[in-house]
């Protein structure tokens, strides 16, 4: 992970299991872990007020650590956190609708009407992900048109219980 716009620069602990995330690119994201840590027995430990206080820059601002080498979290995952939880549409979006669909990258920007170069971008979250590209990989998703032509319709029910079949 060598961009720099998931570099943190500062991490400040909010409220119970928030965190302020400052990034190289100054943008600043407030990230509720509380589902996270409940959920996962991994940051169960969090639970304990004071050592999720504890949160600190880890190793080149690459992830936010509480127990160097035991308990982090990659910074790239929590601006994607950030990014969902501000109700934007973020970057790991992209990387899992590529990797169901089994698009290649000229696939998939051809079948999004955007550059390959573009779909890079929002894929590895150096450009917001607008949301009328994620509808776009939603509708794609829903028709799974074969070719070059795109429906005429948008599919019933049936119609879509038939194309994924």
């Amino acid at each position: 992970m060598s961009k720099e716009h998931f570099r943190l620069t500062a991490v400040r602990t909010l409220d119970k299991y928030q965190l302020r995330l400052t990034y190289a690119d100054e943008q600043t994201f407030d990230v509720n872990l509380t589902d996270l840590i409940g959920t996962s027995a991994f940051l169960a430990p969090l639970k304990n007020a004071s050592l999720f206080a504890k949160a600190k820059i880890g190793f080149a601002g690459r992830s936010v650590d509480w127990i160097e080498d035991e308990l982090d979290l990659g910074s790239d995952n929590l601006r994607h956190l950030g990014v969902e939880q501000s109700g934007r549409i973020g970057h790991e979006r992209i990387w899992v609708w590529l990797h169901e669909t089994g698009l290649t990258l000229e696939q998939a920007a051809k079948a999004l009407g955007i550059s390959r170069r573009m779909l890079i971008y929002y894929r590895d979250g150096e450009k917001p992900v607008p949301r009328s590209i994620w509808l776009a990989c939603l509708g794609w998703e829903a028709v799974r048109p074969t070719g070059n032509d795109l429906p005429l319709h948008i599919p019933s029910a049936t119609d879509y219980a038939n194309l994924h079949a």
